[in-house]
């Protein structure tokens, strides 16, 4: 190939060099671009996460020492307050023992009060012992009642319920019927003591009747007897003695008989039977 061959070659291919350089170039300025733009990126994170971290352990150490100074200052509030509940407690600690030693005094200058005061302590606390140990006793046997409804109760069936409540029915049948029957015997009973108690009436007042009307013969008998005696008396001789003797045991036997038969109807009267 000739020089002139040649320098034509060169010179058509010059220009293609020169574009392929430019190219290469641009792309070169890119890929940097980029690599900037990243590190660029990945500064500003890190820059991000650093400034969070220095927060984050900033607002932590603010809480800390908040804490602490609040912890600080409570303690030093209970150390003040310490030496003041201390003198309150010595000065209630010296009233209540010289109250207690003026109290002994006074019990040993007045025995006969401080025994009776004593007497009448031990009975008010005695009954407030007993009051509250009754209030206590209801108090824990509704306790248990609630306590078996509220956790034992839930736990049985509904069909447990059932032939319990069943059974009771049951039980009430069988108690309803005996009162029945008692009762049907208890009326039959008091009907035929209130018969008896009529017919009894009515014999008792027959019999207050006849009481009453042989006390009235009885009451004459003796009246006549007494009139015999009179007329004995006039008779003289053994035989006159001995009927005198005979009638007046015979008024003595009736005045017995007399006395005897008003006190059984005063009885009856005061019985409320007529007579």
């Amino acid at each position: 190939m000739s020089e002139t061959e040649a320098a034509g070659v060169t010179d058509d291919y010059s220009p293609a060099t020169a574009i392929s350089s430019d190219a290469t170039e641009h792309t070169s300025i890119g890929a940097v671009d980029s690599v900037e733009e990243a590190i660029g990126g990945a500064e500003k994170w890190v820059d991000g996460f650093q400034r969070t971290v220095k927060e984050s352990t900033d607002s932590a150490i603010r809480s800390a020492r908040s804490l602490r100074e609040n912890s600080t200052s409570q303690f030093l509030s209970i150390q003040d307050l310490i030496p003041h509940a201390l003198t309150q407690y010595k000065t209630y600690e010296n009233a209540f023992f010289s109250k207690v030693t003026e109290e002994l005094i006074n019990a040993k200058e007045h025995p006969a009060a401080a025994a009776g005061i004593g007497l009448a302590a031990g009975l008010v606390l005695m009954r407030g012992i007993t009051t509250s140990s009754l209030i206590t006793f209801h108090i824990r046997s509704i306790q248990k009642r609630f306590l078996f409804r509220r956790t034992l109760g839930r736990f049985q069936s509904e069909e447990a319920q059932f032939l319990r409540a069943e059974k009771h029915v049951q039980d009430l049948n069988m108690s309803v019927d005996l009162m029945k029957k008692e009762s049907s015997k208890l009326l039959e009973r008091s009907a035929l003591a209130e018969k008896d108690m009529k017919r009894g009436l009515s014999e008792l007042m027959n019999s207050g009747n006849n009481i009453h009307r042989l006390a009235k013969s009885v009451h004459k008998v003796e009246c006549e007897a007494a009139g015999l005696m009179d007329g004995l008396r006039q008779i003289p001789g053994r035989e006159a003695i001995k009927l005198r003797a005979e009638v007046a045991s015979m008024t003595s036997l009736l005045r017995q008989k007399r006395i005897a038969l008003n006190k059984r109807i005063m009885g009856m009267s005061e019985l409320g039977v007529p007579v």
